[in-house]
């Protein structure tokens, strides 16, 4: 049976919406994977270190791959498409960050991987695009829809929808 996953895709470097959109086709790709939904793409302010602002949006995969094994290829991903990661430098420009949100109901707590995302319901680039795709889907620790997150979300980064 295979798991149902909610991928954050974001790029300010570059082409960022062609990055994102590579990204995407990327994960498309992966064995015993397929993308079953895709939010749009939206621009948001960046958090953090980063002066670029983002493109962003969560595609809905199945998978037959577990958590710690679609992290080594979402990471690859990351590799391959020029992602450095540097020490110390946390929330600065990327060419692409992908972000594993929700693996099923999982709550997981690994040094390397946390289920579901930790900062999920802090940031409103994440829970919009979220939502466009599972308005009613229910955070597993926290008891939330995604909409309610959404319409509670104390991000006061700005956000908009790309045409």
């Amino acid at each position: 049976m295979p798991h149902r996953v909610f991928i954050g895709i974001g790029s300010n470097l570059g082409e960022r919406k062609d990055n994102c959109r590579e990204a995407r086709q990327k994960i498309s790709e992966l064995p015993d994977t397929r993308v079953v939904a895709a939010s749009s793409y939206y621009e948001s302010e960046p958090h953090g270190n980063a002066k670029t602002w983002f493109v962003n949006s969560v595609i809905e995969i199945e998978t037959e791959f577990s958590p710690p094994d679609l992290l080594k290829q979402t990471k690859a991903i990351e590799e391959a498409m020029g992602r450095r990661r540097v020490k110390g430098k946390k929330w600065g420009s990327r060419v692409i960050d992908l972000d594993i949100l929700l693996f099923n109901n999982e709550i997981l707590n690994k040094r390397n991987l946390k289920l579901p995302h930790p900062r999920l319901a802090e940031r409103k680039f994440v829970l919009a695009p979220l939502a466009e795709l599972a308005p009613q889907l229910v955070h597993p620790s926290l008891n939330l829809t995604i909409s309610q997150m959404l319409a509670t979300v104390k991000d006061n980064k700005q956000i908009h929808m790309m045409f």
